[in-house]
């Protein structure tokens, strides 16, 4: 047999042939005077054997111990059922995450309870704004651990989301033309709704600095600079009214 006759009664590429032949799993039949490789019915035996273990899940690394030392096959196939459980256990909740997702009608970028965190759908931001929020969230479903995840729920379940709406709509308005008296009004509106958020926080654990840092840098980026001043002017007002 050449080598694409065996490879294809065996199920394999050639390529796979070749592998196996390199890593010394199957012995390399010698050439024909043409210098083209012969198989016989061995070969094609072995490579079944090869590729039945490989369907078992056994590593190519492991395959000379499987086929070679048959008594080792028990503690084999009790790792292996390890593995595969381990492996269902992963897609189990891979389709549980599915189903959140096809529930909440979050966007598949971020999780459930992440998305739960978005502007009120009737809030009509616009389309700067909105990426922001949601790259804000996309990083805090990376950096944030679960523990961390549950620390922002707590926190903001202290948010009066009824008075943030039109704040938040206010704050996407802000331009370079926008008067500072209404700056000043707006930061002091804002942080007197996030005052019992930062109260609240203050009972939990501190968020990560590098989080912090990063979210800072974010807002630089994709904010306008008024709108970015007031959000570090609003940080540095809850600073000043925790130390007092």
């Amino acid at each position: 047999m050449l080598s694409s006759e065996i490879a294809d009664l065996a199920g394999v590429t050639v390529r796979t042939l070749r592998h196996y032949h390199q890593i010394g799993l199957l012995p390399e039949p010698a050439r024909s005077s043409t210098g083209y490789r012969r198989y016989d019915i061995s070969h094609l035996v072995q490579l079944l054997r090869i590729k039945r273990l490989t369907t078992l899940g056994i590593p190519l690394s492991d395959l000379s111990d499987a086929l070679d030392a048959p008594l080792a096959a028990e503690d084999l196939l009790e790792e292996l059922d390890l593995q595969a459980a381990a492996e269902i256990d992963r897609l189990n909740a891979r389709r549980e995450r599915i189903a959140e997702l096809r529930r909440s009608g979050a966007p598949l970028d971020l999780a459930p309870e992440l998305a739960e965190w978005r502007s009120a759908p009737g809030l009509s931001l616009p389309e700067d704004i909105s990426r922001y929020e949601h790259e804000q969230l996309i990083l805090l479903g990376h950096l944030l651990g679960d523990g961390d995840h549950q620390v922002f729920t707590e926190g903001f379940a202290a948010l009066n989301a009824r008075m943030i709406a039109p704040l938040s709509a206010r704050f996407s308005t802000l331009d370079a033309e926008t008067p500072e008296t209404e700056v000043n009004s707006l930061i002091n509106e804002i942080v007197k709704v996030l005052r019992p958020v930062q109260e609240r926080f203050a009972t939990l654990p501190p968020l990560n600095d590098q989080l912090t840092a990063l979210m800072d840098e974010l807002s630089e980026r994709r904010l306008r600079p008024v709108q970015h001043r007031v959000l570090r002017q609003i940080e540095q007002a809850l600073e000043r009214l925790e130390e007092s």
